[in-house]
């Protein structure tokens, strides 16, 4: 028998499969517990709600990009490449996880507690923040200009990454957010130093 703890996964993982779905159908109780073979009482052993269950996936995705983006930070020197891994780091997570994008993009939040979409909002600050502090740093190694507009640069570059996730989700998971990357980053990079000192 399944112990809790394996149990919380098993439910979030199928949670996060069912969001992989194109069609994007609704996604009831009733229809989890079904494919998990379950009662929906069942469920709620593990979760007092289903926006606890959208809370487990936040959390998996918050300490799954923030775990790499620290990484970053900590171990890329450079910070307009710092910035490029950060960009290639959330696109690379929405290929890979066609679900938790559904969630980053609200898609999956639509008709469920306010709060959850309060959480991506704030997720979504602390990304712009770790590029904005990466924009610093770039500055202070003379890559662009010191009077730069970190944080108008940084909401740019995040606004790109949530247009790349609306396209992949749209799309029913066509368009892949990695596609022409090496094109994309390079146009990109023209814009952050365009930002250099005169």
């Amino acid at each position: 028998m399944a112990k809790p703890g394996e149990k919380r996964l098993l439910i979030l993982q199928t949670l996060a499969a069912m969001l992989e779905n194109p069609k994007g159908e609704k996604i009831t109780t009733a229809a989890l517990a079904a494919r998990l073979e379950c009662s929906e009482a069942a469920l709620y052993r593990h979760f007092a709600s289903k926006a606890q269950m959208y809370e487990g996936l936040i959390e998996f995705i918050e300490s799954s990009l923030f775990g790499v983006i620290n990484q970053i930070s900590a171990e890329e020197a450079q910070g307009l490449q710092q910035v490029e891994h950060i960009l290639a780091l959330l696109l690379n997570f929405s290929e890979r996880n066609r679900g938790m994008t559904k969630v980053l993009t609200g898609d999956a939040l639509v008709n469920e507690n306010e709060r959850l979409q309060a959480r991506i909002n704030q997720l979504l600050d602390r990304i712009e923040a770790a590029l904005k502090q990466a924009l610093r740093v770039a500055a202070t190694q003379e890559q662009i200009s010191a009077n730069a507009d970190f944080g108008g640069l940084a909401n740019i570059l995040l606004c790109y990454v949530i247009g790349r996730w609306q396209q992949y989700v749209k799309s029913g998971f066509t368009r892949e957010p990695m596609a022409n990357w090496a094109q994309h980053w390079s146009m990109l990079y023209v814009a952050c130093l365009s930002q250099r000192a005169v």
